[in-house]
């Protein structure tokens, strides 16, 4: 491979380092071309499966910062450079090499983590992002209605204790006064002071206390 033609490889595989998820590398010794397309096609639309040499594939891990596979390139090697969901892509790789025992998962990184083959299996044991987020709908679903239960039940008691009372209060307007059937007690009655039409105050003194003719006419 000429010089140029490396220096491209090398961009192309440090392009897919840093934009992927996860990485898987695998050795495919033995594996026909139609199995390679077969296990392409397992892995999904959003994980591609490409061929390496080994020394570009070393030069461009280290250029994305990936140390996960300096010891595991050796022999014939491809990568699963993952963009969708690792666990799916995790789950076609083992998959495949159930039924093709040729297909040989090495190790892997995810989000800059290295993964070993058996966490990788690991990976594949768990729920697929799509699974995870409907079962969290379904969750949120029945908490939502576990809510409105909750809600609803006292509402209505409430609801039925107020038209009781309406109709009570129908029934018997004191209650509005006075409480749960008593009527309220009538207010005492206020003092009165001042005089009365005769002229005499509450205690019967008389308004004056002098006759307007105490003084006699003198004599002619």
């Amino acid at each position: 491979m000429a010089k140029p033609e490396k220096a491209t490889a090398v961009a192309e595989l440090t392009e897919e380092f840093r934009t992927s998820s996860a990485a898987v590398l695998t050795e495919y010794r033995g594996l026909t071309v139609a199995e390679l397309k077969e296990l392409r096609r397992s892995l999904g639309a959003d994980t591609s499966y490409a061929v390496v040499k080994n020394t570009l594939t070393r030069i461009a891990a280290r250029e994305a910062g990936v140390a996960a596979f300096d010891d595991l390139l050796q022999g014939p090697s491809a990568i699963a450079f993952v963009k969708g969901d690792p666990v799916e892509a995790a789950k076609g790789l083992r998959d495949f090499a159930k039924a093709h025992p040729l297909l040989v998962i090495k190790g892997g990184v995810m989000e800059g983590k290295a993964l070993a083959p058996d966490e990788i299996r690991k990976l594949a044991d768990l729920e697929s992002r799509e699974v995870l987020l409907a079962r969290l709908a379904g969750a949120l679903q029945a908490s939502l209605q576990n809510a409105v239960s909750l809600f609803a039940a006292p509402l209505s008691q409430a609801a039925r204790t107020i038209e009781a009372l309406r109709q009570k209060a129908e029934a018997d307007p004191s209650i509005l006064r006075g409480g749960a059937g008593e009527p309220a007690p009538a207010a005492a009655p206020e003092a009165v002071t001042g005089t009365d039409e005769t002229g005499t105050d509450e205690t019967g003194t008389d308004e004056t206390s002098t006759d307007e003719t105490s003084t006699d006419q003198p004599a002619g």
